[in-house]
Formats: structure tokens, sequence, C-alpha cells
């Protein structure tokens, strides 16, 4: 089966600055797929590449697949209804509203009015809503959870894996790391115009080590340890307390985060 996307040697730059420098990834077809990297690394300039909204130098792209696609950036008539919205880009698809995708993203009670009157996170619910119309095999989606509340953000989490469950593949690029880590399959972190990881969360686990951060709760206040051998930390901060005679009122241990990796191996890019 071929992948949904293949990108060879991408090359892109706006005048004398080289933006991306020769990416090499491929996502494959039903997964999730999240392209993460700090700002300016050049995520969005990647995916417009790959939509077709931005030519590149050099390089290949192919895509096996109808693309359906949500911008970071977009926006619509200020007096348009969603409703409208909706019926007409279903005509420019020549497709049937799918009632229960809109019901989904609370498109139907936002009917009455104009997009003017909405907020950032109904927005952005509407322009998913309009990427879904048509039936895609490939969904784009550009910093997706952007201004939307805790319940816009859980429904839409949800809509990702109900397309996921259907076949869809899914490109994501995010800030949310927490969010890319419960919905992603595989990640490709771009660095400084580069693919410097490409593949799950446990191989980049793998790659920077595991790290843990031990938190401890005293009379005299709270104190954070890193470290890659919590065993060998705990018996040692448990002792150091006994020996000084402080009373332990609380410690957690938590296991390093995709956040965490993700700033462990950007920092050892740029060194």
């Amino acid at each position: 089966m071929k992948d949904a996307i293949q990108v060879r040697e991408l090359k892109k730059s706006y005048g004398n600055h080289m933006v991306l420098k020769g990416l090499d990834f491929q996502v494959e077809n039903g997964e999730v797929f999240a392209l993460l990297g700090v700002n300016g690394a050049g995520k969005t300039t990647s995916l417009e590449c790959i939509e077709g909204l931005r030519t590149y130098d050099s390089g290949a792209i192919t895509v096996n697949g109808k693309m359906g696609i949500q911008l970071q950036s977009s926006s619509l008539p200020a007096h348009i209804k969603p409703m409208e919205a909706v019926k007409l880009f279903a005509k420019w698809n020549r497709t049937n509203i799918d009632y229960a995708m809109l019901n989904g993203l609370g498109i139907k009670e936002l009917e009455k009015k104009q997009y003017i009157q909405l907020s950032t996170g109904q927005k952005r619910r509407l322009h998913l809503a309009l990427a879904l119309i048509g039936n895609p095999d490939i969904i784009f989606l550009d910093e997706p959870t952007a201004g939307l509340d805790v319940e816009g953000r859980l429904s839409l989490h949800e809509q990702i894996r109900t397309l996921k469950s259907h076949g869809k593949t899914i490109v994501l690029a995010s800030h949310d790391m927490a969010e890319v880590e419960h919905l992603c399959d595989r990640i490709a972190i771009l660095n400084d115009g580069k693919i410097v990881f490409c593949g799950t969360a446990s191989e980049l686990t793998d790659q920077v080590g595991r790290k843990y951060l031990i938190r401890i709760k005293t009379q005299k206040g709270e104190q954070t340890f890193e470290t890659d051998n919590v065993e060998d930390t705990l018996i040692s901060l448990l002792e150091r307390l006994k020996q000084e005679k402080i009373h332990l009122l609380d410690i957690k241990v938590d296991c390093g985060t995709l956040e965490q990796h993700f700033i462990e191996l950007a920092r050892r890019e740029t060194e």
C-alpha cells in the first residue's frame, strides 16, 4: 500500500533565508502524524508546500488521496452565516452535508450568527467542518485547538479519533505537546529547517533518555529534581532528609513528558 504522503529533499527559501533544508519523511495511510517545531522552524511552510498552497524550490512531494485543509489562519466574509458557508462548500465539492459531523463540532448551534460574531474557537470549529466537507482522505490540521475552550478541545479530539477509526489520514501541526502525545501515532520534529527526529513518542524517549521529575514537599517548602535514575535519586533524597531530620509531607514522581523530550532534543541540536 502506498504511503499517504511522501516528501523527499524538500527545500524552500525566502530570499537568502533557507527555511526548509531538504526534508525527508513519509506519512502512512490511516495514521495521525504530527509535525512539531518551535516558532519559525518551518512547520506551516512545510504543510503549505504539501497542500499545494506554496511553491517550493526543489524536491518532490507525492500525495495519494483527496485533501481537506484547515489553515492556521483563515477567514470568511464577515456577514456570511456558518450554515451558508457549509452549504456553499458542499455545493463546490458536489457532496451531501454530514449533519452528524456538524453536530459533533457544534456548528448547528451557530447557524443564526454571522461569521463576524463568532468567537475565535467557534471560527476554528467552523473551518474544521469546512475542511471535512467532501469526505477527504487526508486531513491537514494546523494548530486546530488554538482558541478552543476545554469542551471544544475534547470535542475536537473525539472527532480526530473518529476520523482515524474511519481510516482517514491526519497530519497535525500543534504547540500542544499533551495533545500530540495523546492523539498521534508518530511525530516528526523540525528544527532549523531539518527533520531531527521521526518516530513514535516512545522511540523519542529511547533516543533522548528517560527523564523523571521528583517533587518533594517538606515543612521548608517544595523542591523539584530531574534524574534519569529514579531509584538512586529517591534513596539519596530520603536519606538526606532523614539525616537532616526534615519531615517529608509529600512526594511525587513523574515520567518525562513529550514536551521535555522535545526540548531536550532541540537543545542537543543547537549545541
